[in-house]
């Protein structure tokens, strides 16, 4: 079984609701489709009606069993509206009609699963990154642990010998360009949050570097090797059992025979199956490299530091990624709550 044919199969014993602000995309619907017959959950498309039920026409897809909803004609605009007017930091966003945020679909997707009407959320495959995150950083509440927004990606490679059955966890791979000491620490402990649902045991994650254990020392290195540190105590703080080792080379990480030689004793080094990446240009290059040039399918983003699922596709998406990512920021509301500290999904 391939891992997201295992996501399915977790997925279908308890079925959930995802909401897609792209709702008018043909690539969507097809992906509801898809993700509905695989008995995933609900979803709901956010968009005008009559535009969806042609697109489906066209597409030859079916729209059975799912929810569309047009923010212009909600019954819950009024109250979205009130709600958003509520937040502190309403009047810091400069905007000074309700309505006219409320009735984009981002924003009024962002506002469905802040509010619980939804499990999870997938958008961007017709907008930026930009477009989505500001939405859902605005509305969704963030962990208490968690400094900023991140993203991971989940790779399935050919080769089962990598990682965990040939699946890797790479981040940050799109959202935060120059990560601090502390910003990396946290991206790190996120990441391997998710990986320890997904794997249901303790991840392995690896701090990597051009060096391993001070091999070479810059200032790049050494904001590794003290984010190491920080990431250790922040799982230690909130209790989550991950295995964090670094700084190291990429190879020392995933290959058990130079681990020994460059590393010595460790249980991450060679066995690692989350890749933490110093920056997004090595975290970008590296997740597009491994798709391309190593046949991997590779999923996401799956956006961390938020108290609810979400993910953030690229424009290039397909159905069967769409419907694929869905399944996994479901099977991410399986079990949120346990995920982290209890209190943290009330309203903003």
């Amino acid at each position: 079984m391939s891992f997201i044919d295992s996501v399915f199969a977790k997925l279908k014993r308890h079925p959930k609701r995802i909401v897609f602000p792209d709702g008018e995309d043909p690539r969507i619907i097809r992906a509801c489709q898809i993700f509905y017959e695989k008995d995933a959950g609900i979803p709901v498309l956010i968009g005008r009606r009559e535009v969806i039920e042609k697109v489906a026409l066209a597409e030859k897809a079916s729209l059975d069993h799912v929810a569309i909803i047009n923010p212009e004609t909600s019954s819950d605009l009024p109250l979205f509206c009130e709600r958003l007017e509520k937040l502190d930091r309403y009047t810091k966003m400069g905007v000074t009609d309700a309505r006219a945020m409320m009735i984009n679909p981002n924003y009024y997707a962002a506002m469905m699963l802040q509010y619980g009407q939804v499990d999870a959320l997938v958008g961007g495959v017709s907008s930026t990154s930009g477009s989505l995150l500001r939405p859902l950083i605005r509305l969704v509440k963030p962990l208490p642990h968690a400094p900023l927004v991140s993203g991971c990606m989940i790779a399935q490679l050919p080769r089962p010998d990598y990682g965990d059955d040939g699946v890797l966890f790479l981040a940050d791979c799109g959202v935060v360009p120059e990560p601090d000491m502390q910003q990396l620490a946290a991206i790190a402990v996120q990441t391997g949050l998710v990986a320890r649902q997904v794997f249901g045991r303790r991840p392995r994650v690896a701090m990597l570097s051009f060096s391993t254990k001070g091999s070479a020392k810059t200032a790049s290195t050494e904001k590794v090797a003290g984010a190491v540190v920080l990431a250790r105590q922040l799982a230690d703080q909130i209790g989550a059992e991950i295995a964090v080792d670094g700084e190291m080379q990429a190879d020392t990480a995933l290959v058990e025979g130079l681990a020994q030689v460059k590393m010595g004793p460790s249980i991450v080094a060679g066995k690692a199956n989350v890749l933490i990446f110093p920056d997004l240009n090595s975290g970008n290059i590296a997740a597009k490299l491994i798709q391309y040039l190593a046949g991997a399918r590779v999923y996401g983003q799956i956006l961390l530091g938020l108290s609810r699922p979400a993910a953030d596709l690229s424009r290039g998406a397909t159905d069967e990624d769409v419907a694929s990512v869905a399944a996994v920021v479901g099977l991410q509301a399986i079990e949120y709550r346990k995920l982290y500290p209890a209190g943290e999904e009330t309203p903003v």
